[in-house]
C-alpha cells in the first residue's frame, strides 16, 4: 500500500490503530487487530477504494484539514502521518469537543475550533502544509477550499476537496454542479484527479489538484 500504516486487502483500506474511540468492528489480519476505513463513512477512503491515483500523503506531512467533524477522517491520517502534523479546523463546538477527545490520544493532532470560511481568525496557528483537505458541505464550499490553499498552502502542495453537490444547489444536477466546479477549479490549480463518489458517497465528488 501506498500509505504508511495502512493495509489494502481485497480492496479494502484498514489500519493497525484500534483505539480511536469509533464503532468500527475490528477485524484480524495475520493475527493482529486492525479496523476498516469504511468508504460510507470517509470521503477520503471512497476516493481511494474509487481509484484516485494521485493521492500524495507522507508521513512526516502537515495537513489542514478543513471540515474536521469528529475526526473519523483525521484518525486514519494521523496514522498515516505518524511523524507529521494534522491541523484539523472545526467549526461546530458539539463535534469538536470530540475532536479535541481524540488529539488527547493522538499527539499530531491539533485541534482548532473555528469558522474555516475566516482563515485570518486561525493565521497565527498554522504552519506552511504540503496538503489542505477540504470536507464542508457549504455552498461556498469551493470559495472556502481556495482561500485557505492560498494561504497556506506550499506551492507544489496537494489541495483535495469532497464536493457536496446538494449543499450548493438543491436544483441542479449533480454533474452540471461538478463541472462547474472544475472549472472554478483549474482558474486555480492543475487538476490531477476526478472522481465521482456513488455509490459510496451520494452526491459527491472529490479533485486531487496541485498548486502551481
Amino acid at each position: 500500500m501506498r500509505f504508511n500504516n495502512i493495509l489494502e486487502k481485497n480492496g479494502k483500506l484498514y489500519s493497525p490503530d484500534t483505539d480511536a474511540g469509533f464503532t468500527e468492528e475490528t477485524v484480524r489480519i495475520d493475527d493482529k487487530p486492525y479496523r476498516e476505513w469504511d468508504v460510507r463513512r470517509s470521503k477520503l477512503s471512497a476516493a481511494i477504494a474509487k481509484g484516485a491515483k494521485s493521492i500524495e500523503i507522507s508521513k512526516n506531512g502537515k495537513i489542514l484539514y478543513l471540515g474536521a467533524a469528529h475526526g473519523y477522517t483525521v484518525s486514519f491520517l494521523s496514522q498515516i502521518c505518524d511523524a507529521g502534523k494534522i491541523f484539523s479546523v472545526e467549526f461546530a463546538p458539539r463535534v469538536a469537543r470530540e475532536l479535541v477527545m481524540l488529539a488527547g490520544k493522538r499527539k499530531n493532532i491539533l485541534p482548532i475550533v473555528a469558522d474555516a470560511n475566516q482563515p485570518n481568525t486561525y493565521y497565527h496557528m498554522l504552519q506552511a502544509a504540503d496538503i489542505v483537505y477540504q470536507d464542508i458541505a457549504q455552498r461556498n464550499q469551493v470559495e472556502i477550499f481556495v482561500k485557505n490553499c492560498n494561504l497556506f498552502l506550499k506551492k507544489g502542495g496537494i489541495a483535495m476537496i469532497a464536493v457536496k453537490a446538494r449543499s450548493i444547489d438543491v436544483t441542479e444536477k449533480p454533474t452540471k454542479i461538478f463541472a462547474d466546479v472544475k472549472r472554478q477549479l483549474e482558474e486555480n490549480f492543475r487538476i490531477l484527479d476526478y472522481r465521482n463518489l456513488e455509490p459510496m458517497q451520494k452526491d459527491h465528488a472529490f479533485f486531487v489538484c496541485r498548486k502551481p
